[in-house]
């Protein structure tokens, strides 16, 4: 039976999914020690992090990191920052657009809507802060579908489950059965900043210190605009 090469192994939320995946199969063309990273539900990422299962690297929100390393669950002082990432929002193909282009058009939008859907992770807490900023809390609470951690709120869009569905543009932008009507109005947009660490249980911390490096440098900056980012 031929041997398994060893390799990095990493965790990361569904949101920087497709952008790692076009990433790291770059990387490994040119690595002898190739890199691994399964994308979950980045709440049970990071409980299977703290779980102590055995990562070489983590990429969550930034927040959700810092929490990790505070907790002594990802290595202070390995946080690097790779990409910021907006949210947009969706309806099902062929349903009417509605305006979503300033803040008042996006609250009347939000309060015609028969359903709402956002997800359990940073930018979902975000979304349901706004919308009580917007005083719009409690008229929405009964109207909020969330999807289990890992599956995209544009799934239930498609299958028509939900009117109208928010979340990052990386995660809404590849699937079909949906439009994406834009961006968040700019004064409102919400930014998550996703960023990487080193785990305790790392045997290969400079080949993971090296893959952070690259996943933040310049080369790199092309495919994260492709895939409705920006670099961090």
């Amino acid at each position: 039976m031929a041997e398994t090469r060893a390799a990095i192994r990493g965790i990361s939320s569904m949101a920087t999914r497709l952008l790692l995946e076009e990433l790291v199969a770059r990387h490994n063309r040119g690595s002898s020690l190739p890199v691994r990273i399964e994308s979950v539900g980045g709440v049970d990422a990071a409980k299977r992090v703290v779980a102590g299962e055995a990562f070489d690297l983590v990429i969550l929100g930034s927040e959700a990191i810092d929490k990790l390393i505070s907790s002594g669950h990802a290595l202070e002082g390995s946080k690097v920052d790779l990409v910021r990432s907006g949210v947009a929002v969706a309806v099902r193909e062929g349903t009417a657009k509605p305006d979503i282009s300033t803040v008042k058009a996006l609250r009347e939008t939000l309060l015609a809507a028969p359903s709402i859907s956002y997800s359990t992770g940073p930018s979902g807490l975000a979304l349901a802060r706004l919308f009580q900023d917007l005083g719009l809390g409690k008229t929405l609470e009964s109207r909020i579908i969330q999807p289990p951690p890992g599956i995209p709120v544009g799934s239930l869009v498609a299958r028509g489950e939900v009117a109208l569905g928010f979340q990052q543009l990386s995660e809404l932008m590849h699937l079909e059965g949906i439009t994406v009507l834009g961006a968040l109005p700019a004064e409102i947009q919400i930014i998550t900043t996703f960023s990487g660490a080193l785990c305790p249980a790392t045997k290969n911390a400079e080949a993971a210190r090296a893959f952070l490096a690259f996943l933040a440098s310049p080369e790199t900056a092309e495919a994260k605009v492709r895939q409705g980012m920006e670099p961090a």
